[in-house]
């Protein structure tokens, strides 16, 4: 991603912007479907309220584990390159 002189054109500033709310847009809605996935019994059947504190709980720090491993990945995965830019290709001059 450096040039020469190490300087980011606009270009490759708009493309890490684009990624990183990709990235935390993306995070998001998996930790929000994480959650209400192990949360959501807790209310959608009345559950008494240590077991309803418990699945919220369970579902909150996942959710949190979630986020973070999946903003991760994404900024590492792009940080590498990520793939082709055709599939099938080796660089985008073939």
């Amino acid at each position: 991603m450096d040039t020469y002189g190490g300087r980011r054109t606009q270009g490759e500033r708009d493309a890490v912007t684009v990624e990183i709310g990709y990235a935390l847009c993306s995070a998001a809605f998996a930790a929000a479907v994480l959650f209400e996935a192990v949360a959501g019994p807790a209310y959608l059947f009345g559950l008494p309220g240590r077991v309803r504190g418990a699945l919220v709980g369970a579902g909150t720090v996942l959710a949190v584990a979630v986020f973070f491993v999946r903003v991760v990945s994404v900024l590492v995965r792009f940080g590498r390159g990520g793939q082709p830019s055709q599939p099938g290709r080796t660089s985008p001059d073939s």
